[in-house]
């Protein structure tokens, strides 16, 4: 684990995730662990997209403890076979990105998992914000739950 690094982090004033998990901003929480949570994200950049987080605040991977990694390695595992189970994708997406170079919009650690759309891959580019009812009921379908 470093405690420093060359990466060059997004400047957010505040934490969307951690305002997520205080309960201060309404998101759909898919699942929580000891150590992880598991969002359905409203940018769905596939179908479906989650995100898989350490419940700490960890600004890039090369942050994390051993035990946040393997946490963060099982869950991301486990919204894999959810995604699978409930959508029979034939392609499962799994990125996550470290620094503004890479992509990283917020300074929280996180995991994209996402089922490939028709055609494959997934959306990188601009895509509509869903509702939390929609979320919702994304959340409903890979919980199996009418």
């Amino acid at each position: 684990m470093s405690t420093e690094s060359n990466i060059d982090l997004p400047e957010n004033n505040s934490c969307a995730f951690c305002a997520y998990l205080r309960g201060e901003r309404r998101y759909t929480v898919l699942s929580l662990t000891e150590n992880t949570a598991t969002f359905v994200t409203r940018e769905q950049r596939g179908h479906p997209h989650l995100l898989v987080l350490p419940l700490r605040h960890v600004p890039s991977i090369l942050e994390l403890t051993n035990a946040e990694a393997a946490a963060l390695g099982v869950e991301v595992r486990n919204a894999a076979e959810l995604i699978d189970r409930a959508y029979s994708k034939p392609g499962i997406a799994v990125w996550q990105n470290n620094g503004v170079p890479a992509g990283q919009a917020i300074s929280h650690v996180h995991f994209h998992v996402a089922g490939t759309l028709e055609g494959g891959g997934t959306e990188f580019g601009p895509v509509k914000e869903i509702s939390i009812a929609e979320t919702d009921e994304i959340a409903k379908r890979l919980l199996g739950k009418p």
